[in-house]
């Protein structure tokens, strides 16, 4: 089970956002939230007006609360953002450091090409990221349980992300969640040396492979969904073809998730763009929030 989240803030509006979440995250799960912040070496005078300002985040999170009882704290470092957001939550024991991509200042800037990267690349723990454009009003009027994307790629490294989602279920309430899988067949490459003596035309050829992807893919997926059932989950798959991360985003943007879930860095599958092109695309493209598992 999750016990403790890190939740790096740096005083923007995308900020407050994330606070709100945080509060809607520690409240459904039972979670405790560390509110973070660190200061460079140069603006040390100021760190008793950051220290309140987490204090004040800690506050709202413990008011907040509505299903049980939360602890919270805030805690300011000074350092590198990086360095010091690393090794806070290898201190705390924090299961994911929840923050915010794209916001004007503070970690904002470097987060998706440097602090989750580092996180991913250096250590165990997940990166649950908001981004901007998901609004202040749906962040108040949703709760993170519900509907959970699970993207997969038919490789055991993609699914290092399948825990991570039986547990999130399990802590938001397998009752009052569904999982659905989703997984992308890609269209067969055009080749200019197609044997003119091939039995099928090339449209043909194309069609047999597109179904074949299909019928492998939905395979797959129900294997996958039937362990999941097992543990009591609701689960349902998609098998969709074409370009991977246009396709995911399209059909994530069709549907109601409230949390998509993937790995990152695997060899095959989503690996081949890695955290450089599909993840990156699918977080750029969607305002849901993304759960980021780094498969051994």
């Amino acid at each position: 089970m999750y016990k403790r989240m890190l939740v790096p803030l740096d005083g923007s509006n995308l900020a407050e956002v994330l606070v709100d979440y945080a509060k809607k995250l520690a409240s459904v799960m039972g979670v405790e939230a560390i509110m973070f912040n660190v200061l460079s070496p140069e603006e040390k005078a100021m760190l008793p007006m950051h220290q309140a300002y987490v204090e004040r985040a800690a506050e709202k999170i413990i008011s907040g609360a509505q299903n049980k009882p939360v602890k919270a704290w805030g805690q300011v470092a000074i350092g590198s953002p990086v360095d010091e957001i690393k090794k806070h939550a290898k201190k705390h024991n924090a299961d994911f450091v929840l923050m915010a991509t794209h916001g004007r200042s503070g970690f904002s800037r470097i987060v998706i090409g440097s602090v989750a990267d580092s996180l991913l690349r250096e250590s165990k723990l997940p990166v649950w990221l908001i981004r901007s454009g998901i609004s202040e009003k749906r962040v108040k009027d949703t709760s993170p349980e519900g509907r959970l994307a699970l993207l997969l790629d038919g490789t055991k490294r993609a699914e290092a992300s399948i825990p991570h989602v039986e547990m999130l279920s399990r802590q938001f309430g397998a009752e009052l969640t569904e999982v659905e899988l989703i997984s992308v067949c890609q269209n067969p490459e055009i080749t200019s040396d197609y044997p003119a003596s091939m039995p099928l035309s090339w449209d043909e050829y194309v069609a047999s492979e597109k179904e074949k992807c299909r019928r492998n893919t939905g395979k797959y997926l129900k294997e996958v969904a039937d362990r999941l059932m097992e543990s009591g989950i609701q689960v349902r798959y998609e098998a969709l073809m074409g370009d991977p991360a246009v396709e995911i985003i399209d059909h994530i943007k069709r549907s109601n998730f409230s949390l998509i879930v993937m790995a990152t860095h695997a060899r095959s599958g989503f690996s081949r763009w890695a955290f450089g092109s599909v993840a990156e695309k699918v977080i750029k493209g969607v305002t849901t929030p993304v759960f980021l598992v780094r498969s051994k």
